[in-house]
């Protein structure tokens, strides 16, 4: 397949589809590049190290005549009309908010994927290119406000008195936010932070910051964040007046796909922010989560507060914006090429159905509802229905008393074969009674997210019974070789179960081969 990477017409667009190194592994497997010259110059990747990488460097005419283009930014109308009918585009089309580009693609017969429409499913994650952006958008709106504020994050303690940390405040965490809490909190900055999702608090806190609730939550079954009803935006707007007022940095997040950004933070807000406090709309470009803030604009209010509308973040960094972009490429070569190279989307596959806008002259976009939900889906109206009978009741689930029961028991068998068991033994009994107990707390507080990972752990445990059985398997005392074997056993079912679901766990998220 013949892959074409252009040189980015708008300006300051620093960002390219392809790096030498991405561009090494498409010609590695079997796909000639055609690289537009000058089309990495931007982001500090001349032609020589494309052509080093494998790459022809050819003029504009031939790049746009390839099977498959590669671009950053939505093609203008004179780009498209440059397309092979028969051809391919892949980039940031922006489906929801431009029927005029779909129209005109689906006219000139193109197939056309849009970078951001990729569905969020695990398997999906390689392709999904807004998380890239977002993340490289969050660390740079900290070092944009960082220096905007004309002060240090971090406090310090000097001879000349102390400076306090400055205080955070980060309205989402998705990508974008939790890479903003990391790198402000990095800074030593005094972070706090709130989203939508309650769930999400963890993450945040992980992080070193403090996870502040909204008191009004989503749900969304594509994993994409959806609007608040009119009673959920009044709890949340007093959360964000209260959380802005204090901050000197205050960084929002908040998108909805195909949708204006909400607006979180109004203008009686932003007046009653103290002089010289900072702004960073990551939302600018449609529209912006706070009052006055201006698309690409740096507005500073009547009452000095900072208004940073940029919308460029990742272009900001543009050698790891590219390389991660072209890594995400990299990826859909590899999902849309045919067992001989050739582009043979497959639209069973419901990654690629969903981000396929066009293709053969059809329009495709939107895509159907998707069967993996990141939860479950929205209860339908539907007319009212004669009540069913009762369900039978679930058998009863052993209460609190019933559970302490047992353990007291077991707790004074245990006491009393300690009683009756030499010195020796006795000190064993008491180990394993305190390592019974300690490890019961800890297991069963451990939460869901964390069980494959604690596999881990418990296989390294099991490999040291293991070890420790085999040392003991030729003692003199069959109670001890019994012991010893029925330990060899137990743990070897446990590390060989362990690395069997952890084997089938991971084959989720591989792509059969054809």
């Amino acid at each position: 397949m013949r892959i074409g990477v252009p040189r980015e017409s708008r300006d300051g667009q620093a960002i390219v589809a392809a790096t030498p190194s991405t561009t090494s592994v498409l010609v590695g497997l079997g796909h000639e590049l055609l690289v537009e010259s000058g089309a990495g110059a931007r982001a500090a990747y001349p032609d020589s190290a494309y052509a080093g990488a494998g790459a022809q460097i050819v003029d504009r005419a031939a790049v746009w005549a390839a099977d498959l283009v590669l671009k950053v930014d939505p093609p203008t109308q004179e780009e498209v009309a440059l397309l092979r009918p028969d051809g391919a585009l892949a980039g940031l089309l922006a489906p929801a908010r431009s029927p005029e580009l779909l129209q005109l693609l689906t006219d000139r017969g193109v197939t056309a994927f849009a970078m951001d429409a990729v569905p969020r499913m695990s398997r999906s994650q390689s392709l999904d290119v807004l998380s890239s952006m977002a993340n490289l958008s969050g660390y740079r709106a900290v070092v944009e406000a960082a220096h905007e504020l004309g002060g240090m994050f971090g406090g310090q303690v000097t001879a000349a008195g102390t400076t306090p940390p400055a205080r955070v405040f980060v309205a989402g965490a998705g990508v974008a936010g939790l890479a903003a809490i990391g790198a402000a909190r990095a800074l030593g900055a005094e972070v706090r932070a709130t989203d939508v999702r309650p769930e999400v608090a963890e993450q945040v806190e992980s992080l070193g910051a403090t996870f502040v609730p909204l008191g009004a939550t989503t749900t969304s079954a594509d994993g994409y964040a959806r609007a608040l009803t009119e009673d959920q935006e009044a709890l949340a707007a007093a959360v964000y007046d209260r959380e802005a007022r204090a901050a000197d940095v205050v960084i929002t997040t908040a998108l909805l796909p195909g949708r204006p950004a909400p607006r979180l933070i109004g203008s009686e807000t932003v007046a009653a922010m103290r002089p010289g406090s900072v702004v960073v709309d990551l939302a600018a470009a449609t529209g912006g989560n706070v009052a006055g803030t201006v698309r690409d604009q740096r507005v500073v209010t009547e009452g000095g507060v900072h208004l940073l509308g940029w919308t460029d973040l990742a272009g900001r960094l543009p050698g790891q914006a590219s390389q991660l972009y072209g890594t995400n490429m990299v990826s859909l070569v590899r999902l849309v090429a045919g067992p001989g190279g050739e582009l043979a989307p497959d639209l069973e596959d419901e990654v690629v159905r969903g981000m396929t806008v066009a293709r053969a002259g059809e329009l495709l976009w939107p895509p159907p509802p998707s069967s993996v939900q990141a939860r479950g889906p929205a209860p339908s109206a539907a007319p009212a229905a004669p009540p069913a009978p009762p369900a039978p009741a679930p058998a009863p689930a052993p209460d609190r008393a019933t559970r302490r029961a047992v353990l007291l028991a077991t707790g004074a068998l245990v006491a009393l074969a300690a009683a009756l068991a030499p010195h020796e033994v006795r000190a064993h009994l008491t180990v394993f009674a305190l390592a019974v107990v300690a490890g019961y707390y800890v297991i069963s507080h451990v939460t869901h997210a964390l069980h494959t990972p604690l596999m881990s752990v418990t296989n390294a445990i099991s490999g040291i019974i293991c070890v420790g059985a085999l040392l003991q398997v030729g003692s003199a005392d069959p109670w001890v070789t019994a012991l010893s074997m029925v330990g060899i056993t137990v743990a070897s079912v446990n590390i060989v179960g362990g690395f069997t679901v952890t084997h089938r766990m991971l084959g989720m998220f591989r792509r059969a081969e054809p």
